[in-house]
């Protein structure tokens, strides 16, 4: 019998069984009839960077070993509830999965260098012979940082280490047109055309493997003083357990009587096939085009961004079953309306989406630490910006914003709505992000710590990537033209106006009896005037006493006030065409024009903001 050669597999945000290329060729190896490998041991690690670890601890007395895991900018927990929630069902769901392949997956918590450390030196005390690390590569600072101290651990131990292409995305890196990321054009539409034609672009994804190697027969155990619960509930209850129920809000939002969540899913690969099924046979691909830019309800928007952002399922696949559908090569969607008829525009669309991800990514790549950077990609220095660290106005305004108390109903019901269910569409985040920077003029970085804290679908790239365009930072060099002393002015002018009209036109385009609004703030519920909810700094002083908000800072006080009539086009004072998305929102191909849009124009063209679709 031959002596064991243990090969350490650690996952991140690859977490799935199916289309996973280590996994894949694990399953060729077993197949082989020598094996450089006897046993394969696939691990995830909590990162105790960005996940608080203190949930974990063996005992209230033992103290933890690092930092909070919270946001510079905010203060925030790095990863709330809601997400802590979807991550920890997905990390159960592949454990599941790679046990039904014969394998599992060891939990740990901890900085991953540390934890493959502990691994190989407890092996080496063992004379139990480890012949590889391998895992994944992702883009982030963070991330790259987990990349090198791993192969760094590997590297002192003299043994092999490997970093694999990251294969979630829907064009594969091996056929990206280009070899230096500072060769990503500036704009997306340049970079979809070198890709096109979309529908051909992505590789075929990998089948689940039938079989993996063994566990090795003795694994090291988690290091003290943590302890790993064996449920899935209580590893739940050890990443929220931290997390103040309130996430250090004053006066945090309460869920209003019979309000529905758009998003009430759980994490795992599983239930994201369900969802890909579900959406092709309730026609909903079929019809994305049209209906993205809704509010309420499941199936306005794709929301597999959950998924697509923790590896739970890839683009490819997502592609695959679209030509499925689109070819009529299975009886999956069979009677719905596109079945067997080729592409439609709302399966073109999905594929504009998935592209959307890969730019993003890629222009992180590009720009590595800017994307944190107040500066932004462009490195501009030009606004004064306010930060709540220096002002105590300023952090009661942020707080309000943070709580739905900003007095604008559209921003409110959006703020209440994530805080709540972890989740919030493609379009109110766009807005929200134009409200924080533009309409408030502080820090955009807060909005993007506060959504990586409570989104679902949070997304490193799209997140952080997002943000920065609405507030102007971008890489997008439409905007630089606009930036010199003479005409900066007139540039900031045009900017607020066509943010103050695409966000109060987009809510009476999309939500004009206000409905959104009223599943959210429950205060304004007995409201039937559109304007009043979208507006409720103007309600007359009997409705305020009829309603019992007389003296309600954020009905009488409100954060910004926006005028706007219902039924117009644009708002007062405003300059260029009605609403049209110009200045921050960033376009689909043509650019964002300041002067003569449509009401919606480039609005209707914006992309995900950090999913949402």
């Amino acid at each position: 019998m031959s002596s064991p050669r243990v090969l350490i597999y650690l996952l991140r945000r690859d977490l799935r069984v199916a289309d996973n290329p280590i996994l894949n060729n694990i399953a060729k190896i077993t197949q082989q009839s020598e094996h450089p490998f006897t046993h394969f041991l696939p691990v995830y690690v909590f990162a105790a960077q960005q996940i608080e670890a203190s949930g974990f601890l063996s005992s209230d007395s033992e103290r933890s070993p690092f930092p909070e895991a919270r946001s510079p900018a905010g203060g925030f927990w790095r990863c709330g509830t809601h997400r802590a929630k979807f991550l920890a069902e997905s990390v159960w769901d592949v454990k599941q999965g790679l046990e039904k392949v014969e394998s599992g997956l060891q939990i740990r918590v901890g900085m991953a260098g540390q934890i493959i450390k502990d691994m190989l030196d407890a092996y080496k005390q063992a004379n139990t012979e480890v012949a590889g690390v391998w895992m994944t590569e992702e883009e982030g600072v963070e991330e790259k940082r987990e990349e090198r101290d791993v192969r760094r651990a590997a590297d002192d131990a003299q043994i092999e280490f490997k970093l694999w292409i990251d294969e979630k995305y829907y064009v594969d890196d091996r056929d990206v047109p280009f070899q230096n990321p500072r060769q990503l054009p500036d704009v997306f539409t340049s970079y979809r055309k070198q890709v096109e034609p979309l529908r051909e672009a992505p590789r075929r994804s990998l089948p689940v493997p039938k079989k993996l190697l063994p566990l090795p027969d003795t694994i090291p155990p988690q290091p003290g003083p943590f302890t790993i619960p064996e449920t899935l509930e209580g590893i739940i209850a050890c990443l929220q357990k931290p997390l103040e129920p309130n996430l250090g809000l004053s006066n945090p939002p309460k869920w209003p009587p019979k309000a529905q969540s758009a998003h009430p899913f759980h994490g795992g690969e599983t239930t994201g096939y369900e969802r890909i099924k579900d959406l092709i046979t309730s026609g909903s691909m079929t019809t994305y085009k049209d209906t993205r830019n809704g509010m309420l309800g499941l199936d306005f928007s794709t929301k597999l961004s959950a998924w697509l952002a923790l590896g739970c399922v890839t683009a490819r696949q997502v592609h695959e079953y679209l030509v499925d559908f689109e070819e009529a090569k299975t009886s999956l969607g069979k009677g719905v309306h596109g079945y067997g008829k080729g592409e439609n525009k709302g399966t073109a669309a999905v594929r504009f989406e998935l592209l959307w991800r890969d730019y993003f990514r890629l222009a992180t790549r590009k720009f590595g630490p800017r994307l944190f950077r107040i500066e932004g990609f462009k490195n501009d220095t030009s606004y004064s910006w306010k930060y709540p660290q220096k002002d105590k106005e300023i952090q009661h305004t942020v707080q309000r914003f943070l709580e739905g108390t900003t007095g604008n109903g559209f921003i409110d019901a959006s703020m209440r709505e994530l805080f709540l269910t972890g989740y919030t569409s493609n379009r109110l985040r766009q807005n929200v992000a134009s409200f924080l920077a533009k309409h408030l003029g502080i820090d955009w970085r807060i909005g993007a710590e506060w959504y990586e804290s409570l989104l679902c679908d949070y997304d490193l790239s799209s997140n952080w990537g997002n943000w920065q365009y609405v507030a102007g930072v971008g890489n997008d060099p439409r905007e630089t033209r606009m930036f010199n002393p003479v005409k900066q002015v007139n540039f900031s002018i045009i900017v607020v106006n066509a943010v103050t009209d695409s966000l109060l036109v987009w809510a009476n385009d999309y939500d004009p009896q206000g409905e959104y609004v009223k599943n959210w703030i429950e205060e304004l519920r007995p409201l039937d005037d559109p304007q009043l909810l979208f507006q409720p700094w103007k309600m007359p002083e009997e409705k305020k006493k009829e309603l019992g908000l007389v003296g309600n800072e954020w009905i009488e006080q409100p954060l910004k006030r926006i005028e706007f009539h219902v039924g117009r086009n644009r708002g007062r004072g405003g300059r260029g065409g009605g609403g049209g998305g110009g200045g921050p929102y960033r376009g689909r191909g043509r650019g964002n024009k300041f002067r003569g849009q449509g009401r919606k124009g480039d609005m209707d063209k914006a992309n995900q903001m950090n999913g949402g679709d």
